[in-house]
């Protein structure tokens, strides 16, 4: 059974259409990446999925009991607030030492309980963003932007203990990003999105998909099988035939 089912959704505020009739679905175990341009509803999708917010119309469903873990893209602590690693992971109470300590060896920071939140790397803050979201071991983990603000070599490692932890636990991830390049290579599946899916599939498909290209151009394509790591690809590989505009071209972010 799929752990989220997004039938048919679409989002409206007012006369603005964010989303129109998307449809998806996320299999156990496998890493799914969403990408598409600014303003193209990747964000307002992950808050669908989650529960954040309500679809105009459609429906979403989720597996029964299924557990979901959050990396949000930023969060602000207040530096001059005095709290250790151990303790945010502990708020709002109820988790042991102990689960905190095995959440931060999968997270690949070991060793940082007693550090202060305010004295962490910006890689070692979203570690442990990271570690916050598997102590609940999870059967999905949502990442919105999760590598924004770091370096490409910080955020390569991020994206490289994202499959470890895939790797250990066998919890899928959802993932939105801007960098193509990194995080396209790191999923099984890439969903194109503008407002409505253009495109998915593995991400040689997509990236050499017209849809795609009209989208982000033709720099990536080339590069993304020097980063690509080797999974048994099963999944369908489809691409609409409805373009985007060609105003609409960027470099990818929400």
């Amino acid at each position: 059974m799929s752990l989220i089912t997004a039938e048919n959704i679409s989002v409206s505020f007012g006369a603005n259409s964010v989303l129109r009739d998307v449809s998806l679905a996320i299999e156990p175990g496998e890493i799914v990446t969403v990408v598409g341009p600014n303003g193209s509803g990747k964000t307002t999708l992950l808050r669908l999925l989650i529960g954040a917010a309500s679809p105009s119309a459609g429906r979403i469903t989720h597996k029964p009991g299924l557990r979901i873990g959050y990396v949000p893209q930023k969060l602000h602590i207040d530096p001059t607030l005095p709290i250790t690693v151990d303790r945010f992971l502990r708020l709002p109470g109820g988790t042991t030492r102990s689960a905190c300590a095995a959440a931060l060896e999968r997270a690949g920071v070991p060793g940082l309980s007693n550090r202060q939140m305010s004295a962490l790397s910006g890689g070692q803050f979203q570690r442990v963003l990271l570690a916050r979201a598997l102590i609940n071991e999870p059967d999905l983990l949502l990442l919105d932007e999760a590598t924004q603000g770091l370096d490409q070599p910080g955020s390569a490692a991020f994206y490289q203990q994202i499959e470890e932890v895939r790797q250990k636990t066998g919890c899928a991830i959802l993932m939105i990003s801007h960098e193509l390049h990194v995080v396209m290579a790191a999923s099984d599946r890439v969903i194109c999105l503008n407002g409505h899916v253009c495109c998915q599939g593995t991400p040689e498909t997509v990236s050499a998909a017209p849809e795609y290209r009209a989208l982000f151009g033709t720099g990536t394509g080339g590069a993304l099988a020097l980063y690509r790591h080797e999974h048994d690809h099963s999944h369908d590989e489809t691409c609409t035939h409805d373009h985007a505009p060609q105003d609409t071209k960027t470099e990818a972010g929400e």
